[in-house]
């Protein structure tokens, strides 16, 4: 899911090389945290929304709860 994470977040910023993915493993949930320049956060979060409707589809298939923390 790293990669998955990544992969969208990098287009979608002004500053890609600022963009890392760490995945902290819980018992019943994955927590992935999505690290950006503090520019890049955006106002309405319409973009971090999807990415979680995105992730929360994903982690349908692996029958284990992931969530997505922006860092920034």
């Amino acid at each position: 899911m790293n990669d998955l994470i990544s992969t969208i977040a990098r287009p979608l910023v002004d500053d890609p090389d600022q963009v890392s993915v760490s995945e902290v493993e819980e018992s019943y949930t994955t927590v992935l945290e999505l690290t950006v320049a503090k520019s890049d956060i955006g106002k309405k979060g319409q973009t971090a929304r999807a990415i979680r409707t995105i992730l929360s589809a994903v982690s349908g298939k692996t029958k284990k709860r992931a969530v997505m923390e922006i860092i920034g």
